[in-house]
């Protein structure tokens, strides 16, 4: 079993995302046409999309980083393959569903970086339990309402009809009128959004599931890079336009009292939805309909950070965390 030094620290964490052209959350029940809020028309980015993008960054810079909830995988093929390393043999012959659970659960933990990370429902096939996990991320909200435009595409090439030979083919190529020789299509985007993200890492979940220190900085990196390590047509225009924004709860100082100020800081200092609030993001009054992160007011509200919670920001991916400083301004956030 590999031994892990799961984080001591709870952390809440946001950044600004914009949307250019493009589609930042496609919702299959509308024609995959950018998710909206039908009421207010407030645009929405799923936490699945979102966790979505950080699996795949996650296998692209860290191949040595298992990923469950990949592309074709069978969950309960490695349900049971974490069973068996747990019962040490080949075959699950005469081991019943959910004998072995919590074992299970404790090895798909060790194996894969985004069961430590998310968690996950484990109780299909062998049952490997249900897994609650520290990084949990919420569904991004845009600021202001976003239009949807839906324009039609054409492919100057067709996919009708199927032949045994090269030449069959051919002579119905030659057949063909030349205004069929091409397909249509529809394509939806926004012009603009402008969104926020935002999420938690519970330190008192970490010990359960090993989330390291390692992992934590990996999700931070993820965070940074998901939008470019992601593109395609619809989602070419997506793009974090500002610094990842962290709070580490720390704890209160405590005189002669060690273990009270580990136990704040592994708990939290302060609600998450007070601390999300220190970002404040209001669209120019001079301003109708926002084209570009320019067209907002920014600012981050730095006096009234808790006591026993410390901010930091990261800029570039590579970059450590710088902690408790305020150079913001070069990034169009003013500070209070």
């Amino acid at each position: 079993m590999k031994t892990f030094n799961p984080i001591k620290n709870r952390y809440e964490f946001m950044a600004l995302v914009a949307a250019h052209m493009c589609n930042p959350n496609g919702d299959p029940d509308m024609d995959n046409r950018p998710r909206r809020i039908p009421e207010v028309g407030l645009g929405v980015i799923s936490d699945v999309a979102q966790k979505r993008d950080i699996r795949d960054y996650i296998q692209t810079a860290f191949p040595e980083q298992d990923i469950l909830m990949r592309s074709g995988a069978s969950v309960n093929r490695e349900i049971a393959g974490a069973m068996m390393d747990v019962i040490e043999k080949n075959s699950l012959k005469g081991v019943k569903a959910g004998e072995k659970a919590k074992e299970t659960s404790q090895r798909l933990c060790e194996k894969y970086w985004d069961v430590r990370a998310f968690g996950g429902v484990m109780s299909t096939g062998r049952n490997g339990g249900q897994i609650q996990g520290p990084v949990q991320i919420d569904m991004a909200v845009s600021y202001d309402p976003i239009e949807v435009e839906d324009i039609t595409i054409t492919r100057m090439c067709y996919t009708s009809g199927d032949y045994d030979t090269l030449q069959e083919f051919d002579d119905a190529d030659a057949k063909m009128d030349e205004n069929k020789k091409r397909t249509m299509g529809n394509k939806s985007f926004t012009p603009f959004g402008l969104y926020l993200i935002k999420g938690t890492v519970s330190a008192s979940l970490a010990e359960k599931t090993g989330f390291s220190e390692n992992d934590l900085d990996m999700l931070w990196e993820s965070i940074l890079q998901m939008y470019e390590h992601s593109s395609s047509s619809s989602k070419a225009g997506m793009s974090l336009v500002s610094p990842l924004i962290i709070f580490k709860h720390v704890g209160k100082a405590q005189k002669d009292n060690e273990k009270q100020q580990e136990r704040q800081a592994k708990l939290g200092c302060a609600p998450a939805h007070l601390l999300y609030r220190l970002l404040s993001v209001k669209k120019k009054d001079s301003i109708e309909c926002p084209m570009k992160v320019e067209d907002y007011d920014i600012s981050f509200n730095a006096s009234d950070i808790p006591d026993g919670v410390t901010v930091g920001f990261k800029y570039l991916p590579f970059d450590d965390v710088e902690w408790g400083t305020m150079n913001l301004e070069k990034y169009g956030i003013n500070v209070k």
